[in-house]
């Protein structure tokens, strides 16, 4: 996939101070900035470099640095602290032009107060106690969207949080970059995969297009012999082959090739497509999206670009870590009492990066679409904590679902369920959940992340102005219901 890693993006540290202390004291807060930014980059629980940029003293330089962050395609954001007071009015030109992410840590450069050497110089200089809540009341004066981190800066805690907004603020930043190429419509007749994509575009970023099946298939059919054969080897290396029927393997590696053609020229992330809409395409592209959705790009069934997108994001923001992200569906129940599990999957297109074994390729009839037997990949998602993700389009805003699951070994061996599969305990237990994920309107389509939280998410869309709802092991349907009121009742009137 041609695009650069995440830790191409770097966050600025602002760090706020004024003239009154005198340039001993300012130069003690510079020097303790930068041993912070270097203590934090030195942590590993960061994603991506802290630059120390300066210590603002004035609203003109508060104003310009302000300016750069959002004219600087590096910078995916903003960290502000203070370590002196700083009076919060300097702030608010800059602030009003700010068009980055923007966290707010609350904490201080020495962890304890020193007894015998604590006199009012050191009182001058460390009052990020008060410094920092001047701070925090204009942010909330001018109705800002920030994240809040408060903690010592050297603790994991808190290094952590600040580790995960900074994949929240990638999210954000590379939405705005994100290409949908839908090959052809949506399913006939379902509801969830609709959507508004002008408005879309205008509060997420997202550009959302439409290829003609055609188009795709004069792709295929100029993809070369050599070209498949190197698929091949690519396939070879990752997975293990589980069925002879190698030219049913081939035609899948000759449709990925040529859709990543078309990624590549159009500059594309995500993409969907619907069995319905093939025309004289041999097979329903399986073995090709999954390899396609483990090199990071999104992907939704039936034309459902809204998940593709989120995919492709959540993909993006969880970059370099190791539990793995997918497209996903809940497909049927397992109603045992006191053990009642989720069983998802797809006709095809799950993720491999979600497996701790590896992956076989088979090939199985369809049963629907009328088209050939597609070679697919067949495993099992592995135990561990995810969430799944769902973002509808309420007409008017959009809402993002995040329900926070326990995904178990599958309890059978399904030898004749020839896909990809999943099994998951929701919180609070599948009754409540599924209960709760209808009562706010949650797809059928999903995103399931074993790395990403529902906190990051939530700051995502924090920064994004969208709706958040969480379900987890202490939600009730009623303060559900009255969540969801009072959420119609505060969006009706922004």
């Amino acid at each position: 996939m041609q695009r650069k890693s995440i830790d191409m993006y770097e966050f600025w540290f602002l760090v706020g101070s004024q003239f009154l202390y005198g340039p001993e004291t300012l130069n003690e807060v510079a020097s303790h900035a930068q041993q912070m930014v270097e203590g934090l980059n030195a942590s590993g629980k960061l994603p991506c470099k802290v630059v120390y940029k300066a210590t603002l003293k004035t609203p003109e330089e508060i104003e310009q640095c302000i300016k750069d962050a959002n004219y600087d395609d590096t910078c995916a954001g903003i960290i502000t602290w203070m370590h002196t007071f700083s009076p919060s009015k300097m702030w608010i030109n800059g602030f009003s032009l700010l068009q980055k992410p923007y966290c707010h840590l609350h904490t201080q450069f020495n962890r304890m107060i020193p007894d015998t050497e604590i006199d009012m110089d050191f009182m001058n200089l460390n009052q990020s106690a008060h410094g920092d809540r001047e701070h925090g009341f204009i942010a909330a004066r001018m109705r800002m969207g920030r994240k809040i981190i408060t903690g010592f800066w050297e603790d994991d805690e808190v290094q952590k949080k600040l580790g995960f907004w900074m994949r929240s603020a990638i999210g954000a930043v590379e939405s705005r970059k994100l290409k949908v190429m839908r090959f052809g419509d949506n399913m006939r007749n379902v509801a969830v995969t609709e959507g508004d994509k002008v408005g879309v575009q205008m509060q997420l970023g997202w550009q959302v297009n439409t290829w003609g099946v055609g188009d795709l298939i004069k792709e295929i059919e100029a993809v070369t012999d050599a070209e498949v054969d190197a698929q091949m080897e690519a396939y070879r290396e990752k997975y293990e082959f589980s069925t002879k029927d190698l030219e049913t393997v081939r035609y899948q590696a000759r449709e990925e090739v040529a859709m990543r053609h078309f990624f590549e020229r159009e500059g594309i992330s995500a993409f969907s497509n619907t069995f319905e809409d093939l025309q004289a395409m041999r097979q329903l592209p399986g073995l090709a999206s999954q390899d396609l959705m483990a090199e990071g790009y999104g992907y939704g069934g039936e034309g459902d670009w809204k998940v593709s997108a989120m995919t492709s994001l959540v993909k993006r923001m969880t970059e370099g870590m190791e539990g793995g992200t997918t497209f996903m569906e809940d497909y049927t129940y397992h109603m045992e009492k006191g053990n009642e599990l989720s069983l998802g999957a797809h006709m095809l297109e799950i993720c491999p990066s979600i497996t701790k074994e590896k992956a076989r390729i088979e090939v199985h009839e369809l049963g629907i679409g009328g088209k050939e037997p597609p070679a697919r990949l067949v495993f099992e998602g592995h135990p561990g904590n995810a969430i799944l993700a769902s973002l509808i389009d309420m007409g008017g805003r959009l809402r993002l679902i995040v329900n926070e699951i326990e995904v178990v070994k599958p309890i059978y061996k399904m030898p004749n369920l020839p896909v990809a599969r999943v099994m998951w305990k929701p919180e609070p237990d599948l009754y409540q959940a599924a209960h709760l994920w209808m009562l706010a309107g949650g797809a059928h389509h999903a995103v399931l992340s074993y790395d990403a939280t529902a906190e990051m998410l939530e700051d995502w869309c924090e920064i994004m102005g969208i709706e958040f709802v969480h379900i987890h092991k202490d939600v009730t349907v009623a303060s559900m219901k009255q969540q969801l009121f009072l959420s119609d009742l505060a969006w009706k009137l922004k």
